[in-house]
């Protein structure tokens, strides 16, 4: 039988369709994760924005296109959230939330609906297959911020880690099978909290590991010194910092509910850049929220100038029905696509100037495919690098010749 995993959401959906790959394959199935024919397709659907929802829709016709006789299951976030929008597509033969997502294995030939309550211990522990140059290790799961555009902390349940131990397990087993390591998690900052310890305490019991260890999304309240230096004792740590920001004014930072200030985030910033000089700040930005007024917006502009991340992820606020900010009168559409391409620019701006600091040094690059004629790839600090000649999967020190559109074109050394 040939089975399909398809994600359609973030990198722990990714780590949750590499786990479900992995498990397929030892059963001995034909397992892919690439949209292909197949007799059996399980989307792991994603809910952050309704335009996630609407793609995860419309990839069960995509699927039917490419073999109308399939059977689909659905899982993930969108069917959490609303598993109706899915009862009606043709041939959707069972549909799963979150909890018991980990057992899918077990249920290829269940039907119907099976929309549990999200689970309050962390009970997914499990290593994923590794497929590419980089791998995914998922540490916790869930969400006690809400923030009051979000809808996650209702998908994905109360925020819940897994053990030390089993972090660090299958970390081990992966330094010798891939070159990057991608510590992820629906809120990587809030680890350890159920279980008696903090990410510091991870990060530590991890300064064996020898191969690149990159970080997740961090919210600002997880950045001190204990965590830092422990940072710094990790033998390859990809100094990329991404720190989530989603506004640039205090106003609009508190009807959010995000609970830091714009003095507090810049803070952050310095002192991470104390012990990573060179270090990239990237983030998150959310333009056109309800209450974010002209003067808002001005601000919020001129505040990620004066960061000066190396990059950023732009987009317009989605209302999600169930979230506190939907009592807020929405801006006009056009307000807010203005905004996302005024933000966008600045972004740019700045990516650019970021990677020209890095003209005539050396970074590390980690290869992946061919793009543009050029071997394509990522350095430590996750600059997309160009270059000509080498290998994919293969790490190199390369000295960066120009920066054109935020890419870096590099010799190999």
């Amino acid at each position: 039988m040939k089975i399909v995993v398809y994600n359609l959401g973030c990198k722990v959906n990714k780590y949750e369709c590499d786990s479900l790959l992995k498990t397929l394959k030892e059963r001995g199935y034909e397992a892919s994760e690439d949209l292909l024919y197949a007799d059996l397709y399980i989307l792991n659907t994603c809910a952050v924005t309704n335009e996630a929802e609407r793609k995860s829709r419309q990839c069960v016709s995509r699927c039917l296109k490419l073999n109308p006789n399939a059977k689909i299951i659905v899982c993930g976030c969108a069917s959490q959230n609303n598993p109706r929008q899915f009862l009606t597509k043709d041939n959707v033969t069972f549909v799963i939330g979150n909890a018991q997502k980990g057992k899918l294995a077990d249920m290829l030939q269940e039907s119907g609906v099976l929309v549990e309550a999200l689970p309050r211990e962390y009970e997914d522990d499990f290593s994923a297959e590794v497929v590419r140059t980089r791998a995914y290790v998922k540490i916790q799961d869930g969400c006690d911020n809400y923030c009051s555009y979000c809808l996650i902390p209702y998908v994905r349940g109360r925020s819940r880690s897994r053990s030390v131990e089993s972090v660090v397990e299958e970390c081990k087993n992966l330094e010798c099978k891939c070159k990057e390591i991608t510590i992820t998690g629906i809120d990587i900052s809030s680890y350890g909290k159920n279980i008696g310890c903090d990410l510091a305490t991870l990060i530590c019991a991890l300064s064996d590991i020898d191969c690149r260890i990159r970080l997740g999304s961090l919210e600002v309240s997880v950045i001190d010194d204990k965590l830092l230096v422990a940072l710094k004792q990790l033998k390859k740590f990809c100094p990329q910092f991404h720190l989530s920001l989603q506004s640039g004014e205090d106003g609009v930072l508190k009807k959010m509910n995000r609970h830091y200030t714009t003095a507090e985030y810049l803070e952050k910033v310095n002192l991470i850049r104390k012990y990573f000089p060179d270090c990239a700040i990237t983030t998150d930005l959310i333009c056109g929220f309800p209450t974010e007024d002209e003067e808002s917006f001005a601000s919020t502009l001129k505040f990620i100038e004066k960061v000066g991340f190396a990059q950023m992820h732009v987009f317009g606020y989605s209302p999600r029905e169930g979230t506190n900010a939907t009592r807020y009168k929405l801006l006009p559409q056009s307000v807010v696509k203005d905004r996302v391409s005024m933000a966008i620019k600045v972004a740019e701006k700045k990516r650019q100037e970021y990677v020209e600091s890095f003209v005539g040094k050396t970074l590390q690059l980690l290869t992946e495919d061919m793009e543009q004629g050029y071997m394509c790839g990522y350095s430590e600090q996750y600059i997309k690098c160009y270059t000509q000649g080498g290998q994919s999967d293969c790490l190199y020190d390369v000295k960066v010749e120009k920066a054109q559109d935020g890419i870096a074109y590099c010799k190999i050394s």
